[in-house]
């Protein structure tokens, strides 16, 4: 049997023992070598990352984001609502039928077709028809157009009103009135003729 008081001699630790500053040596040159090393990855890759194709640039530019981020549908308040009561609290009557004279109603009112089919297409169809999206005939694109108004303008506005393929009713908005999605089908169809 060998002999439980004979000590196995392991040469690397004989070397350890004789040689403590060869050691401590290795370990600085090793330790700066892997600095080395790390230093050189992150250039190389700071290098491709700055050299990087530039096509992708567009996808990733703020208006790009703004755009695929954006809501399908926006609120929009109607623009044939009367004004808030409160809206002239610190006025007395005098004052407020001053600042609200009746001839400046007038306008708003007796261009109410067109005003208010511009402005429920600026707040809520342009969304998608402004750009086109999900299959919808982009605004004043008369081929995209042209078969949808050979069904007739009430087929237009029906469609609208109660929604067809991707196209919630009311553009997303039920809010609106069926007057403003007419109205707002009539902008489009005029800036398609």
């Amino acid at each position: 049997m060998a002999d439980p008081h004979h000590h196995h001699h392991d040469p690397i630790q004989d070397n350890i023992d004789a040689h403590p500053v060869k050691l401590a040596i290795w370990i600085v040159i090793g330790a700066i070598a892997l600095i080395v090393g790390i230093y050189l990855l992150v250039q190389l890759a700071v290098h491709g990352y700055a050299n990087r194709d530039m096509k992708c640039q567009a996808a990733v530019s703020d208006a790009a984001v703004k755009q695929r981020i954006a809501p399908v549908a926006k609120v929009a308040l109607d623009p044939n609502a009367p004004p808030p009561a409160a809206a002239p609290a610190t006025a007395t009557p005098a004052v407020a039928a001053a600042n609200m004279p009746p001839p400046a109603a007038a306008p708003a009112k007796a261009g109410g077709g067109a005003g208010s089919g511009k402005g429920t297409y600026d707040s809520v169809c342009n969304v998608c028809h402004g750009a086109g999206a999900a299959g919808a005939p982009k605004f004043a694109d008369k081929a995209a157009w042209a078969p949808r108004m050979k069904q007739g303008v009430a087929a237009l506005h029906a469609s609208a009103i109660k929604g067809k393929g991707a196209m919630p009713p009311k553009g997303g908005n039920p809010s609106l009135s069926d007057a403003d999605v007419s109205a707002a089908v009539d902008y489009m169809v005029s800036a398609a003729k």
